[in-house]
């Protein structure tokens, strides 16, 4: 994970089909177009969430109101949201920076979000510092880490979301990684469960990227409440400089095979974009084959859109990206209906 005002139409299938395919780099019509009259039969087989993140210029540095988030997500054409706590660390001073600045948000979130008629999903849990890796073998830092994500499982319950999303850092070191992870997705999780909450890891860099690696810590935590978030795009298994972020990727894991790996756990699904080419489609992501191995897998949840390009602006990119997923849906229905004739 890591604009300007274009449209507001609060019709999801209206928004998405009518622009389907207009936000390619070149803005040219896509040639997987839906009509307008199929608009009302179609139904694909997920659900679509706008990711936060998606947002994140617009909060950053065109001062959007991230307390805004579930009307911006409705006039946008989504159904439900995934809220990143980083994104509110502003607000969170303002009412204290702590633990209770925490639950009020929570709850004025959920009674915004409400109000909105707006569902929540997910919380993308990102904290800082060596205290708060959840993969280190320093125990001190790793319990730490876990106390510190207690008070956001509370904040998810609030909010009513089914899943907590974290990351699992703090050690390149496989075997390392994988005892610590093991053991902090244990703790996190049965702590979840009374709050009905699911703690859900996202292949997020370096180790995490590994979807052989993130299979096997899930079948050895073997927790009901316990999952992955398929990212399309967060293969990297290293960087140069060994940084985490901000630098060229030397090393990638195989990203459909990774999502493949990822699936059978998968409590969600984030589809990455970055650019597109004229034709409405992602230049380095065959969304087909990608939206495919979801279908197999018989994922018929919520499906986030996170786009994170630089070639659009984040509006057209977020319906860019609507639009493909749209388009991909379509064009799988049709396929598996020649195939059943």
């Amino acid at each position: 994970m890591k604009r300007r005002n274009f449209i507001r139409n609060t019709s999801q299938a209206g928004l998405a089909l009518s622009f389907l395919g207009m936000y390619a780099c070149k803005e040219t019509p896509s040639k997987e177009a839906i009509p307008e009259e199929e608009a009302a039969v179609f139904e694909p087989f997920f659900k679509l969430s706008l990711a936060q993140w998606s947002l994140h210029k617009m909060i950053w540095e065109e001062k959007l109101n991230p307390m805004d988030f579930a009307k911006k997500a409705k006039d946008l054409g989504f159904e439900g949201l995934e809220y990143v706590n980083q994104l509110y660390n502003k607000e969170l001073e303002k009412r204290g920076n702590n633990n209770n600045a925490i639950i009020s948000l929570a709850e004025d979130l959920k009674k915004i979000s409400d109000q909105q008629q707006m569902k929540n999903q997910i919380m993308m849990v990102d904290l800082q510092g060596d205290e708060n890796l959840l993969s280190t073998p320093n125990q001190t830092h790793r319990k730490q880490g876990v106390e510190n994500h207690k008070i956001w499982i509370d904040a998810t319950a609030i909010l009513g979301c089914h899943s907590m999303r974290i990351n699992l850092f703090g050690s390149n070191d496989e075997e390392v990684w994988k005892e610590n992870s093991i053991a902090s997705l244990k703790e996190l999780s049965e702590y979840a469960s009374e709050k009905n909450v699911n703690i859900i890891v996202e292949n997020h860099g370096y180790l995490s990227s590994n979807g052989a690696l993130m299979a096997e810590v899930m079948e050895t935590v073997n927790k009901e409440n316990c999952g992955t978030l398929p990212d399309f795009g967060n293969f990297c298994l290293k960087r140069e400089d060994n940084k985490l972020w901000d630098a060229p990727c030397i090393e990638e894991y195989d990203i459909y095979k990774g999502v493949e790996e990822l699936m059978p756990f998968a409590k969600g699904v984030s589809a990455k974009t970055f650019n597109f080419d004229e034709n409405g489609n992602e230049t380095t992501i065959d969304f087909y084959k990608m939206m495919k191995i979801v279908k197999d897998a018989g994922f018929t949840g919520f499906v986030g859109v996170e786009y994170e390009g630089e070639e659009l602006s984040e509006e057209k990119g977020i319906l860019a990206t609507k639009a493909l997923l749209l388009a991909v849906a379509k064009k799988l229905s049709e396929t598996s209906t020649t195939n059943q004739a």
